[in-house]
């Protein structure tokens, strides 16, 4: 309440009248007769000499005026923004600026968004004390406050973790059966690791796969880590088993059949024929060609005049302009991929070593003779299936055991031998047949593998069978299904 020459006045209310003039001025208050007070908002008074001042739809530049005319030592300036703030109430620009309290609804949804980033993406908990990804932070939001890479580690990400956890389990439970996948690897620092996948298909017919753990790999612990993935994540489905498909490794195949509840294993595919092509190109013909051809590579690798002879000649020869491609040796279809492109490219490549500005640096470097040639272009044909399948299992998004046995027996027929095949030839599919095709002998795995492929569409007509399991398949089937 404030008052102007004897007159009682009422201040405006700040929170709605936020221009500083109004701490020049006021409302005039009067009463009735039954003593009801009545504020005049028709015309404001000055606090300074009580002139009524004309009001109308908060306008205040009568009022401004006034002061300016009459009063010119008052100044207008943010008395009431100061005064507001002085009693806890915060300006609308003050209040943006204003840092979110770490337990506000924003802070926290913020914070589980960058813990999110860090898993999903498996960036480090060092990622939140970088300077650049600070900035963005502060970009995209002023008012939030990163925390410490230890909150994130110790608490936000464990949350996240028991959160997504709780969500599997329950889709798990929902669903009749499940199968997992478990592989053994190694990392830069060479420490080795388990990793368990389970894939299974939700009440929604929704199929999905879910990383359920990642151990270190100590090979007496192996089926510990397995049993421990059961139980954690209420996989047991009562009589039931879960097919587990691994690696070749004796450790795994051995944990898998001692682990309850698991079986049967399954070999990966393109594993296994990983090991087979492997076993074609050690044949000593073959290894010396790739060690020869590996000399050739590594020599326009490392040298950036043969480069740019080898991309000149095969520009004039319109031949693609391709680099050269070395092999990796934990990767045999890198050694095809070699195969297959100094096939395209052995023309540029005689035609680069023979300028004479690459010849001065060429020691120990020689092309491939025509007999080798003959060699490396058989070795191609006879490695182009498993190529093949290799690329197809490792782009395939729907479950491939129902492609195994039929893959198989393609990849054993294209190796039968034939009167034109050479010596190394005949080798090279000797050495793929016998490390094939005793694969996924097993009786109880051949009849689970079998049943696979005959619900596969793909595979009605059951092409790769003899006649009499055929038979007693399709049979076997309708016997257990009433039909």
């Amino acid at each position: 309440m404030a008052s102007g020459k004897g007159q009682e006045l009422e201040d405006a209310p700040a929170a709605h009248y936020r221009s500083a003039a109004w701490e020049h001025f006021a409302f005039r208050v009067t009463y009735d007769d039954g003593g009801k007070k009545i504020v005049d908002k028709s015309a404001t008074v000055c606090k300074h000499c009580a002139t009524r001042v004309v009001y109308v739809n908060s306008n205040t530049s009568n009022m401004s005026a006034h002061l300016r005319r009459h009063h010119p030592s008052e100044k207008i300036g943010s008395a009431r923004g100061k005064g507001a703030e002085a009693k806890g109430q915060l300006l609308l620009p003050a209040a943006f600026k204003q840092a979110y309290g770490d337990e506000s609804d924003r802070a926290k949804c913020i914070t589980k968004g960058v813990a999110y980033f860090i898993a999903k993406d498996m960036q480090p908990y060092s990622v939140v004390e970088g300077a650049g990804f600070r900035h963005m932070i502060k970009a995209l939001e002023p008012r939030y406050k990163i925390p410490s890479r230890k909150h994130f580690s110790n608490t936000v990400i464990p949350a996240l973790y028991e959160e997504t956890r709780q969500e599997i389990v329950k889709e798990l439970s929902d669903t009749a059966s499940v199968a997992l996948t478990s592989d053994g690897w190694t990392s830069r620092a060479t420490e080795s690791f388990l990793t368990v996948t389970v894939h299974y298909i939700t009440s929604e017919w929704e199929m999905k796969s879910s990383v359920l753990q990642t151990r270190p790999l100590y090979e007496s612990h192996t089926s510990e880590h397995l049993s421990e993935a059961l139980t954690e994540w209420k996989l047991q489905r009562g009589s039931s088993t879960i097919p587990v498909t691994t690696d070749n490794g004796k450790n795994m195949v051995n944990a898998v059949n001692a682990t309850a509840g698991l079986g049967p294993q399954i070999g990966c595919f393109e594993h296994t024929v990983n090991l087979a092509a492997k076993n074609a190109v050690s044949i000593n013909q073959v290894s010396r060609l790739l060690g020869k051809m590996r000399k050739v590579v590594a020599f326009f690798h490392r040298s950036t005049t043969a480069t740019h002879a080898l991309k000149t000649k095969q520009e004039m020869l319109q031949l693609p302009v391709h680099k050269l491609i070395h092999d990796v040796p934990t990767r045999w279809n890198t050694t095809y991929d070699m195969l297959e492109r100094y096939l395209e490219q052995q023309a540029s490549i005689y035609s680069a070593l023979m300028d004479k500005d690459v010849r001065k640096s060429v020691k120990d470097i020689a092309v491939l003779t025509d007999s080798e040639v003959k060699l490396a272009e058989d070795l191609t044909k006879i490695l182009k299936p498993l190529k093949n399948v290799t690329t197809l299992m490792s782009t395939e998004t729907s479950p491939s055991v129902s492609m195994i046995i039929p893959l198989q027996k393609m990849i054993l027929k294209s190796m039968t031998p034939s009167e034109e095949d050479s010596a190394t030839i005949k080798d090279a599919k000797a050495a793929i047949t016998k490390n094939l095709k005793d694969r996924y002998g097993d009786p109880d795995l051949q009849d689970y593998l079998h049943r696979s492929t005959a619900l596969d569409p793909r595979f009605k007509s059951l092409p790769y069978l003899e006649e009499d399991y055929s038979e007693n398949l399709q049979c076997s089937h309708k016997r257990d299904h009433g039909n």
